[in-house]
């Protein structure tokens, strides 16, 4: 019979009692107990942290720290340079290392509010630290605080002129100012126009006899006034209309109604003399010869509009007489409204009630 050397297969529990002897060992434990008296080694080594001068126990913890810094774990790593700082080392020199070594960890996780904290404070301990500025400059740049960060930079340059770092983050900053710079001159530009426009706007307004009456808190109409983009001079107005069928309480909106367009135009495209009746048109009255027009002015005048007329004609018309108020087409919300209501019978009931109403 012939023995059999070499090592043995573990079956998964013999396993699984080794692993477990290892949660005694400070090194490998996963969490430390809540009764630290339970475990002596435990004890022993936080009595041996904290034996020495504050400098020597600060020390300790900066290897500590350096030593989880360099694994990439950083929250740990930025624990250990805080116990180290929590301590009040002496040693000038050793206090700048912790925080900007904390400033280093905190940089990772992304903490920049901390990173600034701590590279302020060491550069009032000391103002030509380059890893305070270094490390404050990239804070800076993500945080898109850019101006303080080329300030940064600069400060650091001119003590420290070849620190390649420094430039590095020196031109990130330089690169985001510059697409800053432009986005704000891009924004004023655009706040320029759009002053220009409102202005033009109000003053075309004034001309034709409009009185505003914008929303309070915005307007929600997709459609507004606007100048003619094809009209080279830039002062034909184009707006949008409502036509109002009270018989029936709907309406039909013109998103864009020159001011130049008669209303036979749109009449005729809308109600063709042949075409088909609206759905909601029972009685097949709405047809464009049988079909009569009316504006209502702010100061409730009502007339009567030519189908060839224009929306400038209207404009005029509206004008309010010399010596009384103010006076033209309201625009609600950026639209001019008008009714449009078959002749005869509707017609001079819905007059009727406009008069009354008015006169109440």
């Amino acid at each position: 019979m012939t023995a059999s050397y070499g090592p043995r297969e573990l079956s998964q529990e013999e396993i699984d009692a080794k692993l477990k002897e290892f949660d005694d060992i400070p090194l490998f434990m996963k969490s430390l107990p809540e009764d630290d008296s339970e475990n002596p080694a435990i004890a022993a080594l936080q009595d041996l942290v904290y034996e020495g001068t504050p400098d020597e126990i600060a020390a300790n913890f900066k290897d500590q720290g350096n030593d989880y810094f360099k694994g990439k774990r950083y929250r740990e790593a930025s624990g250990f340079y805080t116990q180290g700082i929590d301590v009040k080392p002496t040693d000038t020199k050793l206090l700048i290392a912790l925080l900007c070594n904390r400033a280093a960890c905190n940089l990772e996780l992304q903490n920049y509010g901390s990173v600034l904290r701590d590279c302020s404070t060491v550069l009032k301990q000391d103002d030509k630290v380059s890893k305070a500025y270094y490390r404050s400059a990239q804070a800076l740049v993500s945080l898109d605080r850019v101006e303080e960060a080329l300030d940064c930079c600069d400060r650091c340059l001119t003590f420290d002129p070849d620190n390649q770092g420094i430039k590095a983050v020196r031109e990130r900053a330089a690169k985001r100012k510059e697409i800053k710079d432009k986005q704000e001159r891009e924004r004023q530009e655009r706040l320029r126009k759009e002053r220009e426009e409102k202005l033009a706007m109000k003053a075309a307004f004034r001309e034709r006899n409009l009185v505003d009456f914008p929303k309070p808190d915005g307007s929600s109409n997709p459609y507004q006034p606007h100048f003619d983009p094809e009209d080279p001079s830039k002062k034909i107005l184009v707006l949008p209309v409502f036509f109002l069928y009270p018989q029936y309480a709907i309406s039909d909106v013109i998103q864009e109604f020159s001011e130049e367009t008669t209303f036979e135009a749109h009449l005729e495209e809308m109600f063709p003399p042949k075409g088909t009746a609206p759905p909601w048109d029972s009685r097949g009255e709405y047809t464009y010869k049988n079909l009569v027009v009316y504006a209502m002015t702010h100061r409730k005048r009502l007339f009567k509009v030519g189908k060839k007329m224009t929306l400038q004609d209207v404009f005029r018309v509206a004008k309010g007489k010399e010596g009384e108020p103010r006076d033209g087409l309201e625009v609600k919300d950026g639209c001019i409204t008008f009714v449009v209501i078959p002749k005869g019978d509707e017609e001079k009931k819905w007059v009727e009630e406009f008069k009354k109403s008015r006169e109440g």
